[in-house]
């Protein structure tokens, strides 16, 4: 069998036995028809409970610790959440509920946080996790993970990758990510990237993005996959497009209606030159943002312009200081990122913990200078507003999602607090930016539907999940002809 029909058949394996997550026939990558859901690795775990929680229309959260991110609904030290047909209907003290056919999460110990958003993750690259650990953008990463590893994935792959991240993030209470999809090679990559995400059931921007070779169809291929996969708003998936500093590839954007999303560092000339030419619009996304002028900070103000920060990443792989205080100097609140699991932890836990610590050593460094009249420090609920609410801004997604507002969207997470790592809870924002981890996501949900549910991923076979991943990367690895250190 050559390495292609391999890579197939074990795609297929998979898929038949369930991937696609929902009940029926599934269309999946290549043309393969998921119908037999007899063994199928995604099943409803035989749990009564669970099982009348995701068969239900109203679903009460009960007695938690809420944190809502929104400042006109407020904060309870214990409260409770009225979920309808996927959504927020009510949130107070004590709701009185008669209808029978509800279901109950005892939300006692916990807080309850909107999910989390998650604004710039080359999702793909989950096949990669932890490979370039001790490697800088240029050259490790440009070299063995753009130029190498990248090029050698096929759609089945592709689709892999996508799968396990978004399991992953899943896991870890991320509810939304921006996926920038950087191996569009063929139009099938393109397809199974969508797939995949579909088949996880995360919230997602698909951030469609070049690829190599040949059979790319880059950029040319928006129309197609806007027209076949994103006809309505109404659904989790929606469309963005991964670009250069290119007018062609902006003019496209606009032509098309969806936002830009764009890496970058040390071009503010360039940035200001699309300015110029009127190609900004709001709700553009624009990502690290390290060794940018002052002219092209109010610029992307101006015109709207949302920025991701990947803070973890920035200092890790040498791309610059991450530019948090010069965003809130020029008066723009960031949403977070984690960017990619092959050299750092895609949990946010992470993220807002380096950069709540990242900002307090910068002020504390400059009053040690002697400056006066510094900006304020950043506090544990900031951290908690960059990662839901702003997250949501910047993927353009906060009209449904990013806070705990009745009349949204219900992507939630519940965390433990009653664990010997975090237990008394004497402060609840404090607690989960620079207490807890991701073994404190206990539920999550996303548009209602309960994706995790005490402690594990509904219904997902993770060991068959992770043999798969693991052939796929083997598969990568040897078509790139790449060896991995192990033990490095």
């Amino acid at each position: 069998m050559c390495d292609h029909d391999a890579a197939e058949a074990s795609r297929r394996a998979f898929l038949k036995a369930g991937a696609g997550l929902a009940a029926g026939a599934v269309t999946l990558p290549g043309g393969a028809f998921a119908q037999d859901q007899q063994n199928a690795i995604v099943r409803v775990a035989p749990d009564a409970e669970l099982a009348r929680l995701l068969g239900a229309r109203r679903i009460l959260i009960r007695g938690g610790v809420v944190l809502s991110l929104d400042r006109q609904v407020g904060d309870f030290a214990r409260a409770d959440l009225l979920l309808e047909d996927g959504k927020i209907k009510e949130i107070k003290p004590d709701i009185a509920l008669a209808d029978a056919n509800a279901a109950m999460i005892d939300a006692t110990n916990r807080i309850v946080i909107p999910g989390f958003v998650d604004t710039h993750s080359h999702s793909y690259q989950g096949l990669l996790r932890n490979i370039l650990t001790n490697g800088v953008l240029n050259p490790d990463y440009n070299r063995d993970i753009q130029s190498t590893l990248t090029p050698a994935y096929l759609a089945s792959d592709a689709y892999m990758g996508v799968l396990v991240t978004a399991f992953g993030l899943l896991d870890m209470g991320t509810t939304t990510i921006v996926d920038i999809s950087q191996v569009s090679h063929t139009p099938q990559h393109s397809d199974a990237c969508i797939q995949a995400l579909k088949d996880a059931g995360i919230r997602a921007v698909y951030a469609y993005y070049r690829g190599a070779g040949p059979a790319t169809q880059y950029p040319q291929d928006i129309t197609r996959l806007q027209r076949t996969y994103f006809s309505t708003k109404d659904q989790l998936l929606t469309l963005a497009l991964g670009t250069s500093i290119d007018a062609k590839l902006y003019g496209l954007a606009r032509e098309v209606g969806v936002p830009a999303v764009l890496h970058i560092n040390n071009l503010s000339a360039q940035i200001l030159e699309l300015g110029r030419a009127g190609l900004l619009r709001p709700g553009d996304e624009y990502i690290h943002c390290t060794h940018l002028s002052d002219d092209a900070w109010r610029l992307i103000r101006d015109s709207g312009g949302r920025i991701s920060l990947s803070t973890e990443i920035e200092m890790a792989m040498g791309q610059g200081l991450p530019a948090i205080q010069q965003a809130l100097d020029h008066g723009v609140r960031p949403s977070l990122s984690s960017d990619h699991g092959a050299t750092v932890a895609q949990d946010f836990f992470s993220v807002m913990r380096a950069t709540f610590t990242l900002q307090h050593l910068q002020l504390f460094q400059r009053a040690f200078a002697g400056e006066q009249n510094l900006p304020p420090r950043l506090s544990p609920r900031d951290m908690l507003e960059f990662a839901t609410i702003e997250g949501a801004r910047c993927a353009n997604l906060d009209a449904k999602i990013g806070s705990l507002t009745p009349g949204k969207d219900a992507d939630i997470v519940l965390l433990a607090a009653d664990r010997i790592s975090v237990w008394p809870l004497n402060n609840a924002p404090g607690a989960v930016v620079n207490l807890m981890n991701p073994s404190n996501v206990e539920t999550v949900l996303v548009a209602g539907k309960v994706k995790k549910w005490r402690g594990n991923l509904v219904g997902l076979d993770v060991p068959h999940l992770l043999r798969l991943v693991g052939e796929a990367r083997d598969r990568v690895l040897a078509r790139a002809g790449f060896r991995m250190n192990l033990l490095g």
